[in-house]
């Protein structure tokens, strides 16, 4: 059992739900859907270049997946998680847009939001204790041999590479994509989500994802509401 700490917008969402269908899987209830028809690209493309961020479901990671240590338990985790939730306020995100990222599309601000960053930081370092360390089997299939010399410190350090500084808040919607490819499905993504993306987000919530087995679909586990309600709630 996985577990890790994500940011996604609650399960009824307009955003949530069209995510949820591009993808082909509700990381709700876990079930599947059917992809959107969309002009010149078939329901099989969709499905073949979705298929890892099908398996993780619509999601920003903040806290990536990692095993519990020797002497957390799940309520543990959970108990802290609603109040380190409790204790930060609501925020909104920038308009989100369509965005490459290297060889793969996702949702990203239309400028750099340093209240996400920072927040995503506390959450690494807030929750890194409950954290079992890496295998070296773990440690190899993050291929430290590709990483910057502070990805690497970040993979030793925090188990991830891609946080603190080297942070940058994504919500991805296809897999590694070729040149061709990319082509027709960049305007595909923007057109079917442009509906969705015309006002900020609002991050008030953090999510707790499960992984069952290993290989198996990140599933919603729990939603955590941010502020002093939900704070005075569990106090």
């Amino acid at each position: 059992m996985r577990y890790a700490i994500y940011f996604t917008p609650p399960a009824h969402d307009p955003l949530t739900l069209a995510a949820s269908q591009w993808l082909g899987r509700n990381a709700f209830s876990g079930d599947a859907t059917e992809p959107p028809a969309i002009r010149g690209i078939g329901l099989h493309e969709i499905s073949f270049h979705t298929a890892i961020p099908r398996r993780s479901g619509f999601h920003a990671a903040l806290k990536a997946p990692f095993r519990l240590a020797p002497e957390i338990s799940e309520s543990m985790l959970l108990r802290h998680l609603m109040r380190f939730a409790g204790s930060h306020e609501p925020f909104q995100l920038p308009p989100l847009e369509v965005a490459r990222l290297g060889n793969f599309f996702g949702l990203v601000p239309e400028i750099p939001c340093e209240r996400m960053r920072l927040f995503a930081c506390a959450v690494v370092q807030e929750f890194d204790v409950f954290r079992a360390p890496l295998s070296d089997a773990e440690f190899e299939r993050s291929d430290p041999g590709d990483l910057s010399a502070p990805q690497f410190a970040n993979l030793y350090r925090w188990g991830h590479p891609y946080v603190m500084d080297e942070f940058r808040f994504h919500m991805a919607l296809t897999g590694p994509l070729l040149p061709k490819d990319g082509i027709f499905i960049e305007p595909a993504l923007r057109d079917y989500f442009a509906p969705y993306l015309t006002k900020p987000v609002e991050v008030s919530n953090l999510a707790l994802f499960v992984e069952e087995e290993p290989g198996a679909p990140l599933q919603v586990h729990s939603l955590h509401p941010m502020g002093r309600v939900a704070a005075r709630k569990i106090a």
